[in-house]
Order: structure tokens, then sequence, then C-alpha cells
């Protein structure tokens, strides 16, 4: 199986990436499955009906989120509608929306893609690791699914790797979200799980985390911004996971960062 994931979609700039690169890439790479974290794509922060919309005509499977998700109110009721737009399945019980898809793919495969938060330095959502253990306990890797992908939305490099090596050969993939910096991590491990502490955003990087510059400057030198941020407008670089698992017991053969665009090193198309 041949999957793309892609980090945090940050403004316009980044909805214009995914909207150049990844029809591109389902069409060359001959991709069954394409999960984008779309959680910054409004502006800068959440994303709405109609960002998901635009991600689906440009070829994405499944959207992914964190802690933005509800800051655009429309998404609220929207969420309930669309089993493709996830957000992290440890929020509270009765939160709306859920965390877990299975799609079953045109070649009769079927896919499981999760959707995590930490809670290291982020909101006190319920435990990732037992979430992650609980949906473990009933989709199994090479047995009822072909391929297992999670995104773990978190700060601390330690959590997000904790977690990927517990599901250590019960998982295709865990990739981390949220930092906005693509790490140099790459890697499959022992038991056949790929990893990435972060992907990186999808954005504009002449910036701060893909907002313009001015707003977050002055936040750290006089601990207030005079106008309120918006996302960086120059060309953004998509980032992400280019990942080949085995049909037969999921596990990942192939791992390779995709950075395409923009003003950082570029990996082949």
């Amino acid at each position: 199986m041949k999957i793309l994931m892609c980090g945090d979609v940050v403004g316009r700039s980044g909805r214009e990436a995914i909207q150049k690169y990844v029809p591109v890439l389902r069409e060359k790479w001959d991709l069954d499955l394409v999960v984008v974290n779309g959680e910054n794509a409004a502006r800068g922060f959440g994303i709405s009906a109609s960002n998901c919309k635009e991600f689906y005509e440009a070829g994405v499977d499944v959207i992914t989120t964190g802690n933005h998700i509800w800051d655009q109110k429309e998404i609220i009721s929207y969420i309930e509608t669309d089993p493709y737009l996830l957000r992290p399945l440890n929020y509270p019980d009765k939160t709306p929306g859920q965390g877990l898809v299975v799609l079953a793919l045109p070649n009769g495969k079927k896919v499981a893609v999760i959707n995590l938060m930490g809670r290291l330095f982020m909101d006190p959502l319920d435990d990732p690791f037992a979430a992650l253990e609980k949906v473990l306990s009933t989709h199994k890797l090479g047995l009822n699914v072909a391929a297992i992908l999670v995104d773990f939305h978190a700060e601390t490099t330690s959590e997000k790797m904790a977690a990927a090596q517990m599901a250590d050969g019960r998982i295709t993939a865990l990739v981390g979200t949220h930092t906005h910096v693509p790490t140099a991590d790459t890697l499959i491990f022992s038991g056949g799980t790929a990893y990435q502490s972060d992907l990186g955003m999808t954005g504009d990087y002449d910036s701060v985390i893909g907002m313009k510059k001015e707003g977050p400057i002055q936040r750290f030198t006089r601990k207030f911004s005079v106008e309120k941020w918006s996302p960086a407008e120059g060309e953004a670089t998509l980032c992400g996971l280019y990942i080949e698992s085995d049909d037969q017991t999921g596990k990942a053969l192939v791992v390779k960062p995709v950075r395409l665009g923009g003003i950082l090193s570029q990996t082949e198309l």
C-alpha cells in the first residue's frame, strides 16, 4: 500500500500547496491513501467546511486535526456530518465528531486512521495511550485491517516517540504533527512501524510557524501583539511522509520524507 501523510496546513498558501501537489503525487506515485492535517487551514486557526471540500477535491481521503479543531465554530455541527474529518480520539465522551475512521479502499483493503492529541504542555485531555490501546484491541494489523495510521498531535517528541514504541509492530505508522517543523528522525522501528516525530507544516516557511513575522516577534519582545496574527502568504512547502506498507502484514517497508515547493530543501517529486 502506498500512503502520503502531510503535516499541518497553514492558511491559503498551505491549501494551495495541497491543491497543487496532491493530485500530481496521487498519479505519479499511484497513492492508495492521502491523509492531511488541516487544523490551521482556515486563516491559520481551525478548518472550515469549504476547506474540507477543497481538500477532498484535491484527492485527500482523511483530514486530521488537533488543538485548533474548534476555532471555526461552524465545524462543531459540520464535523458530525463528515466521517473523514477527525478530531483527536482522546477528547472526552460526547465531544462532537470522532477520532477514528476505517476506510474501505477500491482494492478491498481496509485502513484505520487514528487522530490523537498529547497532554504535555497541551490541553488536559483523556489519556492518548489508553485510547490507542483500546482501538488496537479490536483493530488488528494484517488481520481485519491492512494498515493502521496514527497522527499524534503533540508538543513533545518524547510523548510521540513513546506512543510509537508502545505500538511498534501493531500499527503501520505513527507521525507527529503540531510543532510545524519537519524532524530528521524518519525511520522504521524494529517491529515494522514507520515513525517521524513531526511531519512539519504545509505552509510558508518565511514566517514564524506559518504566521507573518511581526505578530509573533512583538509577542516575544513586548509580551503583546499589536496586530492579530495571520498566515504568511508566500509560496508554501508541502511537508509530509511517503510510506509503503506490506499488504499482508500491514508493516512499513519504505518511508521517505516529502518536501516540495517553497524555501526548504527539496525532495524528489
